[in-house]
């Protein structure tokens, strides 16, 4: 990858604006290229539903807003537009109305007077006629403007109907107990190969009764579902084989029947796929978004091996057994036999839905845990994203703020890269991968907990092998000093860093930092005895400083085995204390002294990316090459997917 490439392309709220580079594209067959260009394409057309799952108000709410930025007719050149393009820019990164993180509701820095301004003096001639304009607007300002409208995305308060307290859009009408119960009674039906159910639809109560509506062709999301279908037909005979093309063909037959056993035998093939060079996700995946952890989002990600970094996912791979044998869980919890582990490490070539603008960096699926256990998994990292991270990072000053020494600062340098790429690699090659549930407990025992304690085992299982000898002798790290350096960025983010992507007097809600938390105050807590880690004060800063890590170790270890039981044995008790316990508080005193180091070193917390753009090259309608592009204007590349890829009607019932 090009060293002088610019990462960062702007800064705005708590948001950095990155550009991921996609290394080799250019020396891809073309077959290879047109399959990315066609994959590319089914994974914008998905947008518009995500917008509408995570809040029933947000395409109308862009509408709105994308009319005002394109024909609003007053001074643009005054502090006020200026706050509400930062609104607007927000709502594009967080794919509506509420944070992408936090799922807080995302307050305007603007009021409501001026809105009503920007209104007066916009063009709304091609607003939809068969919406009531005044009455619609008259809503908007109700949500954008009254604090408890619509107030939270996700809600996880255990004292809380979870499902009348979220502001997404997976249920309609329905309280907590009438979803958990018409589930559950779903559950029963199969209890040896369940589908996920649930996961492809929207639950609503209609005349006093239950129903599903079914994203499907023909069904819910149908406008978008059909533009999707279109181009993975478009992309079946470039597939790079057989396994592939019937990949592609099962998700076809998927999306046009809504048929959640369809999808298994999807997933099953995709497990299967190992050999193909090219590589993609595309569907409802993530179930993060769901207060119940039962519905799932959709998202895509379009990706090619990186041959030479997949090297070290191999290792792992052929390894995996090893790894589960010397678990330091229960004998009962293991799997006696791990079956179909591959992992390898991408470059990703497109974005799309739920893993855009803000991604993650490493994927495992499938999710279902039968699957996993009869056929395998599939994980991967996402080496072009992570190096983006990497780099625009290195100028931050945010190590040397939080580190406790310059022994960590020094150990960060020489190994933090390497480290964080092969706790990735720990955590969904074999992480999610480990373990087993024992006969007859639910996959979604855990309900609102599921998805944070599913990711603290991961995250527990990378912890505790990466520093383990035989990460050494099989070459994947060069000493003992590449483990520590995960130790410190693990315990630095997450009892520290983390903290700056919370608002003063909020709770943590998202399952990845509760997991964070949760490993990390545990520890803290279990250690202090020994003095494994140390709370310091200079200067009025607070650090935390590894005293041992071989017991830090130890600890992780302790701490795996409580979750995979609770995991294993569906114990949604014990799930529940531990997270209530350590996962959900902030220290409000460190909280706002975090916040404020934050301030003084001016750094956004949160980062995501403009995707690159791919342009077919056509001689006499012969399509003979896809060029690539790296556009740096992230309102541009928003305002062109609204065009080209709003399928969806702004109201979706």
């Amino acid at each position: 990858m090009k060293e002088d490439f610019n990462y960062q392309t702007e800064q705005f709220a708590d948001i950095r604006i990155l550009r991921y580079q996609v290394p080799e594209f250019d020396d891809l067959e073309l077959d290879q290229k047109i399959l990315i260009y066609y994959l590319s394409q089914a994974a914008l057309c998905g947008r518009d539903i995500l917008w509408d799952q995570n809040n029933r108000w947000n395409l109308r709410i862009r509408k709105v807003l994308e009319t005002i930025y394109l024909t609003y007719a007053g001074d643009r050149k005054n502090s006020r537009f200026n706050d509400f393009m930062v609104y607007l820019k927000r709502v594009w990164f967080s794919n509506g109305i509420h944070h992408h993180y936090s799922t807080e509701k995302l307050v305007p820095d603007f009021d409501l007077s001026y809105f009503k301004h920007l209104i007066d003096l916009s063009d709304w001639s091609d607003y939809p006629e068969n919406l009531l304009f005044p009455e619609i607007i008259a809503a908007i300002r109700e949500i954008l403007f009254n604090p408890e409208a619509e107030s939270k995305r996700v809600c996880l308060d255990q004292d809380k109907d979870l499902l009348v307290s979220s502001a997404s859009n997976y249920y309609q009408d329905v309280t907590q107990k009438e979803a958990e119960g018409f589930y559950q009674a779903k559950q029963i039906e199969d209890n040896n190969t369940p589908p996920s159910w649930g996961l492809n639809s929207r639950l609503v109560k209609e005349d006093g009764i239950l129903s599903e509506k079914v994203a499907k062709e023909g069904g819910l999301y149908t406008q978008a579902i059909e533009k999707i279908v279109f181009w993975l037909e478009k992309a079946v005979p470039y597939a790079e084989n057989e396994t592939q093309q019937q990949v592609i063909e099962k998700l076809i037959s998927y999306y046009r029947t809504g048929d959640l056993k369809t999808f298994d035998e999807y997933s099953i093939l995709w497990a299967k796929d190992t050999e193909s060079h090219i590589d993609f996700v595309n569907g409802f995946i993530e179930v993060y978004g769901d207060p119940l952890g039962i519905k799932a989002s959709w998202e895509s990600l379009v990706n090619f091996k990186d041959e030479e970094a997949s090297i070290r996912t191999s290792i792992i791979s052929k390894h995996a057994q090893w790894f589960e044998d010397h678990s330091p869980v229960s004998p009962a919890f293991k799997k006696k036999e791990v079956k179909g582990v591959s992992a390898k490490v991408i470059n990703a070539a497109m974005l799309g839905g739920d893993c855009h603008p803000a991604t993650p960096i490493g994927i495992n699926l499938p999710n279902a845990d039968w699957i996993r256990k009869v056929h395998g998994s599939k994980s991967v990292t996402l080496e072009n994203i992570t190096y983006a991270y990497y780099m625009s990072s290195l100028s931050s000053g945010q190590l040397e703020e939080f580190s406790a020494s310059g022994e960590e600062i020094k150990r960060a340098h020489d190994y933090g890269y390497l480290s964080s790429n092969m706790h990735t690699d720990l955590h969904e090659c074999l992480g999610h991968g480990s373990g087993q549930l024992l006969p007859g407990v639910s996959p979604d025992a855990l309900k609102n907990y599921g998805s944070t304690l599913e990711e603290t085992r991961a995250d527990l299982f990378a912890l505790y092998f990466i520093a383990d000898p035989k990460m050494q002798e099989l070459g994947l790290i060069p000493c003992e000093e590449a483990a520590w350096a995960e130790f410190d960025a693990y315990i630095r983010n997450a009892l520290l860093v983390q903290l700056a992507r919370i608002e003063p007097g909020r709770n943590l809600e998202e399952s990845h930092m509760r997991n964070r938390q949760l490993i990390a105050a545990w520890v803290y807590e279990s250690g202090k005895e020994d003095n494994v880690i140390e709370r310091l004060t200079h200067n009025d800063k607070t650090y935390f400083k590894i005293n041992d890590n071989h017991k830090l170790r130890e600890l992780f270890g302790k701490l795996l085995a409580v979750i995979q039981r609770i995991k294993s044995e569906g114990d949604y008790a014990a799930g529940r204390e531990l997270v209530e316990k350590y996962a959900v508080k902030i220290d409000p005193k460190l909280h706002n002294e975090v916040l404020g180091r934050f301030k003084k070193l001016n750094l956004a917390p949160y980062a995501g990316f403009i995707n690159p753009e791919y342009h077919p090259v056509y001689l006499k309608q012969e399509l003979v090459n896809v060029e690539i592009t790296y556009p740096d204007d992230f309102t541009k590349q928003m305002l062109e997917y609204s065009k080209h890829y709003g399928f969806l009607p702004l109201i979706n019932e």
